[in-house]
């Protein structure tokens, strides 16, 4: 059955190569749009269709709404995939697909603006029975005020901006003698990265979890969530490795969790995949945030429960109901993804965009990658950091460990510094292992004192395991062998 014939992916890389192959399942026709830094990339060239939008600045292209949806209307597309990231949970850009007749695969435009604000949203967790941290309940801009709330809630507190995401404009504040300064800078970053200054204080916690409920709903009022995942690994308060199930989760706090969840999705009338996130601590558990789109760990939820949640939402955003209820979902075996990002992190994870000049992608049982290089290809500088989703699935959580391990050992990218040497000091970490993590546990297990050596025997490794290539002009040659390759099948 087709649900709809043909599809926009208004994204670029990894995941816009994912939605496509979603696609491609369901017999749907995929329609590319991509930037002038993206023209010979490989998702344009997997795609039925490709059309140009603009610049290289996300601004001028991957941002432009009214471009994205002028190109879908012009190539006949009849929904919108968002993947995440730039315009995934844009209220405006979901109101103006709707008004121009084209279909936002994700929820309804007022959910993304309900639940877009920190604020707004832990009010109505609050309402509806949802634990939350203790903190403000409106913005703050008065420094006494600021000053007294912080003192009844006790320090350490944490000021963060109402708007966005991704840790950004978020201030940890240990004393009174700080709160001035944190709420100032918090201000003036929000601005800056959101056009919203406002900003609210609440309780920190010093070794949370960071543990999320995968959820999933339809127009029809049926509503299942897909267990959780575990989160703590971070840098900069963004994400670095995942995985599923949570390592320490219990039969009772996954029901008072998952069910927590169900109400937050209930509370906002939530249609398509979502995704409720928690901080956990000494067996409590605090609403942080709901991301109204799909997640760039939804691969281990995937793996764990056999259901392809892109397809799950191309079908539910066609107006059918969930093709699965609650009893039908179970947990098997265990997963683990590794964000693979071009950054150096010996250098506070500067990126490191370039050339890779040599490449070879692990294999075998219970691996799985996603990701849209290959050798000869030139990562720009305008777009986030992450290449590469590596992913290891087994019986158990040793088991997946030893397959990461694996994987990591046989994953070659040279010519670009990437976080793979990270990832092995992380895997091999005997706290990791123990599955005792929070999100200060790079900073904790002082993981980048590991870093030297592990990266120069990842180099020297990469440069044994590596398809011996003569030159930069054969590595471009292969490029464009398998370029030429997709573009005759697309064609045919």
């Amino acid at each position: 059955m087709k649900y709809f014939e043909k599809i926009l992916i208004a994204n670029r890389g990894e995941i816009a190569i994912r939605v496509m192959r979603a696609c491609r399942e369901l017999g749907i026709d995929t329609v590319a749009i991509y930037s002038e830094a993206d023209k010979d990339s490989l998702f344009v060239h997997y795609a039925d269709e490709a059309f140009p939008v603009g610049p290289a600045p996300p601004s001028k292209s991957y941002l432009n709404k009214e471009r994205i949806v002028s190109v879908a209307k012009k190539a006949g597309a009849e929904a919108i995939h968002p993947g995440y990231g730039f315009l995934a949970e844009n209220a405006e850009f979901a109101k103006l697909c709707s008004e121009e007749g084209v279909t936002f695969i994700g929820p309804k435009s007022r959910t993304i603006a309900a639940m877009g604000s920190k604020i707004q949203s832990k009010q109505t967790m609050k309402n509806a029975g949802v634990p939350v941290l203790p903190g403000t309940e409106g913005g703050i801009d008065d420094m006494e005020a600021a000053a007294k709330i912080a003192d009844q809630i006790g320090y350490p507190v944490i000021v963060k901006a109402s708007a966005g995401g991704g840790g950004i404009g978020m201030q940890i504040v240990n004393c009174p003698s700080e709160i001035e300064s944190a709420v100032e800078g918090a201000m003036r970053i929000a601005e800056s990265a959101f056009g919203d200054r406002t900003v609210f204080i609440e309780k920190y916690l010093q070794k949370p979890r960071h543990v999320e409920v995968q959820i999933f709903c339809d127009e029809h009022k049926n509503r299942l969530h897909m267990y959780e995942r575990e989160c703590s690994i971070q840098r900069r308060h963004q994400k670095l490795i995942e995985e599923a199930p949570c390592p320490v989760m219990t039969p009772e706090l996954r029901e008072k969790m998952t069910d927590s969840a169900l109400r937050v999705a209930e509370a906002v009338d939530y249609v398509n995949a979502g995704t409720v996130e928690f901080l956990y601590d000494s067996g409590n558990y605090y609403f942080m945030e709901m991301n109204t789109r799909l997640q760039v760990e939804h691969t281990v939820t995937e793996l764990v429960t056999g259901i392809d949640i892109v397809k799950e939402q191309i079908i539910t955003a066609s107006g059918d109901p969930l093709e699965y209820g609650q009893e039908d979902i179970t947990l098997r075996g265990h997963a683990i993804e590794c964000r693979i990002n071009a950054e150096d992190p010996l250098n506070n994870f500067a990126a490191d965009p370039g050339k890779i000049t040599r490449y070879r992608s692990p294999g075998g049982p219970g691996i799985r990658l996603d990701s849209g290089i290959h050798a000869g290809y030139t990562i720009p500088p305008f777009y986030d950091s992450m290449i590469a989703k590596l992913c290891a699935w087994g019986m158990s959580r040793e088991y997946a460990i030893s397959r990461m391990r694996r994987a990591i050992y046989e994953y070659v990218i040279l010519g670009v510094k990437t976080t793979l040497p990270l990832h092995h000091a992380v895997i091999h970490n005997p706290e990791f292992i123990a599955g005792n993590t929070h999100t200060h546990f790079l900073q904790e297990e002082h993981i980048s004192k590991t870093l030297k050596r592990y990266i120069q025997e990842e180099e020297t490794r990469m440069t044994q395991l590596a398809t011996p290539l003569k030159s930069d002009k054969k590595v471009a040659a292969i490029a464009a062998g398998l370029v030429a390759v997709i573009e005759k099948n697309r064609q045919n």
